[in-house]
């Protein structure tokens, strides 16, 4: 790889898709990786998702809440509880919360934040911009 494309990409925020929702996962990572300003890792169950972010220390985590072998709510806490992702913000992105629900709170439910499904790629892509430049601003 150049020095240029290393550079290109370092710049990239890395963001892991935790759905068990194959094409979700598909259209997600078409769309976010088009815009030129992310990578887009997926996994399709809680326990992939978990190694997955212990291995590749992704700058965001989207997780869905409603899966079959682990909830998302269960793949937040063990990802809390390892000393290499405990850091790594969550997203939660959900249909168990409505859209109405999450513009209400600000996209934060219980001190989580989140976003309704279905979402538009804008309104994807909006939401992750305006979470990584407040995150940007804490640090």
């Amino acid at each position: 790889m150049s020095e240029e494309m290393k550079s290109e990409a370092s710049l990239k925020k890395k963001i892991l898709l935790i759905d068990d929702e194959e094409d979700f996962c598909f259209f997600v990572k078409l769309n976010l990786e088009q815009s030129g300003k992310y990578e887009v890792l997926t996994a399709t169950s809680g326990s992939s998702g978990i190694i997955l972010a212990s291995k590749e220390h992704p700058d965001l985590i989207l997780l869905d809440i409603i899966m079959p072998e682990m909830s998302g709510g269960q793949v937040a806490e063990l990802l809390l509880e390892n000393p290499k992702t405990k850091n790594i913000p969550v997203l939660f992105i959900t249909a168990i919360a409505s859209r109405r629900e999450v513009q209400s709170q600000e996209g934060i439910i219980g001190g989580r934040n989140f976003i309704a499904k279905p979402v538009t790629p804008d309104e994807l892509m909006a939401r992750l911009e305006s979470f990584f430049k407040y995150h940007s601003q804490q640090s």
